[in-house]
């Protein structure tokens, strides 16, 4: 039993580690070279990561789907971003919906 805590513990300090970023890339609407349609995709992505990051929900697939959907941005990949920025948006969105998820079954 004790071991399993402790390999819970580590994973979910991993987990939170790889969640964290030190450099705060630019809003989307600094990316001029992508359409407003993916402009609109990565703000709104913006949004429900970081809502899901204040309840600490973040999922480590929805946070590189963001890194993703700006590093397209950044070379002018609207298809990309758009495709990238909606998997961030609902995965985030299924994070905080766990939150209702009873502890046991």
């Amino acid at each position: 039993m004790q071991k399993w805590l402790v390999a819970l513990a580590g994973t979910l300090a991993f987990s939170l580690s790889a969640c964290q970023s030190t450099a705060t890339p630019p809003p989307a609407a600094h990316y001029p070279n992508i359409t407003s349609q993916a402009r609109q995709a990565l703000s709104q992505a913006v949004a429900d990561v970081n809502a899901a990051k204040a309840k600490h929900t973040l999922w480590t697939t929805t946070a590189a789907a963001l890194q993703k959907a700006r590093r397209a941005a950044a070379k002018g990949e609207s298809d990309l971003v758009i495709k990238e920025s909606d998997l961030a948006s609902k995965t985030a969105k299924l994070s905080l919906q766990q939150l209702h998820y009873p502890l046991i079954h």
